[in-house]
């Protein structure tokens, strides 16, 4: 009897540990797998099925992430930059795309449209990769992120600016290029200068 009452004592305890690790482990898989912006997504998703707003609810999410990129790296470049235009980039491209950040969460709230809530796992890569350099090639490195990166805003942007079917979010993608196409501008200048350097 008394050792019958020991043993279900022991099967309790081992079920218990069993149930508290399994729901340890499944929670941090969890943390570490969802990326914000496939929450957005999904939440997005959930919300649009059967309408033909899904794309315009994409093209929102994929301006957030572009807008937390150049936030992130902006930051950076003021930091670590070794040339001053490299510094000025930096610091106007977090002006710009803090403000083009607060506009889009407007826009989105109002649409009732789910943007990630904190930096993407792109972004958050993107930035690990620049932090690794320094220097001249730190400087080269980011202006050239900065073309790649404005020509492929510039694209998406004209997309939804005549593909958008909300009349708002086509509105905000034809107001954004003619700022967007400056940056590009700003960025092949730096980029050439960095070049001169070499």
């Amino acid at each position: 009897m008394n050792n019958c009452r020991k043993l279900k004592s022991a099967l309790f305890i081992i079920a218990l540990i069993s149930i508290t690790f399994f729901s340890m482990t499944s929670c941090d898989n969890k943390a570490k797998t969802e990326d914000t912006k496939e929450v957005a997504e999904d939440k997005n998703e959930a919300k649009m099925e059967g309408t033909n707003n899904e794309a315009d609810a994409q093209f929102l999410v994929n301006v957030a992430e572009i807008n937390q990129e150049e936030i992130s790296l902006g930051k950076l470049a003021q930091q670590k930059g070794s040339m001053a235009d490299v510094k000025d980039l930096g610091k106007m491209m977090v002006e710009a795309h803090t403000k083009g950040m607060k506009d889009l969460s407007e826009l989105a709230m109002k649409k009732s449209i789910s943007l990630p809530e904190a930096k993407t796992d792109d972004v958050n890569e993107a930035y690990k990769e620049m932090n690794e350099k320094s220097g001249k090639k730190f400087d080269e490195k980011y202006c050239e992120k900065m073309v790649d990166g404005h020509k492929d805003a510039i694209s998406k942007f004209e997309k939804a600016s005549t593909d958008a079917v909300d009349p708002d979010i086509k509105m905000m993608a034809t107001n954004m290029l003619p700022d967007l196409r400056k940056h590009l501008e700003m960025a092949e200048m730096c980029k050439k200068k960095c070049e001169a350097m070499n």
